[in-house]
């Protein structure tokens, strides 16, 4: 089950893509998550997602 608050939603997701997932596209395929919702609940908290670093900053 994927949170719904936005805070723990980011918490949630970035401690997944650094214990267990490459990237956000194999963490949303996994889950069966809805990656364009993702990023547009997290931007609300003006997090994006960084490819780089495999996290929200």
């Amino acid at each position: 089950m994927i949170p719904r608050d936005p805070v723990i939603l980011l918490s949630f997701v970035n401690t997944k893509l650094r214990d267990e997932f490459p990237s956000l596209s194999e963490f949303c395929a996994a889950l069966d998550a809805d990656e364009a919702a993702i990023r547009e609940t997290l931007a609300a908290l003006n997090y994006e997602y960084d490819t780089g670093r495999n996290q929200f900053v």
